[in-house]
């Protein structure tokens, strides 16, 4: 029986060594991001272990599941571009399922087959971009006031005196509320895109929804497939020691 303080964990009733992960640390260690790791031997270090062994432990659950389902897993290409997830993807997938995803390719591969399935529903689709519409282009003022001329929107200015330019028209000065005004004249205000909201595009939403997909695929497939070990338990594990984040 091998201990448990030499496990990586146990995968599908295997025992997996922990020699990768001790491997892997002194990797990292001996990187050009050393100096910004944490203290050896400290709390922050041993969740870093932690979270490293999860890391791990996704690749080769997904190692497995490829291999079980006989897909196609490209071989390493030291000449590629590393995979890199933009900030949403990384997000919704989590730091650990991000960091796995873009350092395996098996992971990568199981991914596209979980959720080759996954669909919008287009009362989803309708809903979003009912939500984040850009409302309809609003008029806006060309004002002469004492301090000087500007542009508005007949919404953006008290409502008294927005009353009493529109009544009076162009070219006639009013005062309302205190303030002196007169309406040089109106046009359509256009859409810079800047400060409008702007729809996620169908492939964003699909993209979101197959990371969904894949995460609860995974935690369930962790729950089934893996069996952690004393120390190197989820970082985010109430029940183990070095779990002390606080907001």
């Amino acid at each position: 029986m091998t201990s448990s303080e030499h496990l990586l964990g146990v995968l599908d009733g295997r025992p997996v060594p922990r020699a990768g992960l001790d491997r892997r640390l002194a990797a990292l260690r001996g990187g050009p991001r050393s100096t910004a790791l944490p203290e050896p031997g400290s709390a922050e270090d041993r969740q870093l272990t932690r979270w490293v062994a999860q890391v791990m432990l996704t690749e080769l659950l997904c190692e497995a599941v490829a291999a079980e389902r006989g897909l196609d897993v490209p071989a390493l290409d030291a000449a590629a571009p590393p995979v890199r997830l933009d900030q949403r993807a990384a997000v919704e997938l989590g730091s650990i399922t991000a960091a796995a995803f873009e350092g395996s390719a098996a992971v990568r591969a199981v991914y596209a087959a979980v959720t080759a399935d996954v669909t919008v529903p287009d009362e989803q689709a309708a809903a979003y971009a009912e939500a984040t519409a850009r409302p309809a282009a609003e008029a806006e003022w060309r004002l002469a006031t004492p301090d000087g001329e500007f542009d508005a929107a007949p919404s953006t200015l008290p409502a008294g005196l927005a009353a009493a330019l529109t009544e009076a028209g162009p070219g006639r000065t009013v005062t309302a509320g205190g303030v002196t005004a007169t309406l040089i004249e109106m046009h359509a205000r256009v859409h810079d895109g800047a400060r409008e909201p702007r729809p996620l595009p169908e492939e964003g939403l699909l993209g979101s929804a197959r990371r969904v997909a894949f995460v609860r695929w995974l935690d369930h497939a962790r729950a089934h497939r893996l069996r952690l070990v004393p120390g190197l338990e989820h970082p985010g594990d109430p029940a183990q020691p070095d779990n002390h984040h606080k907001h």
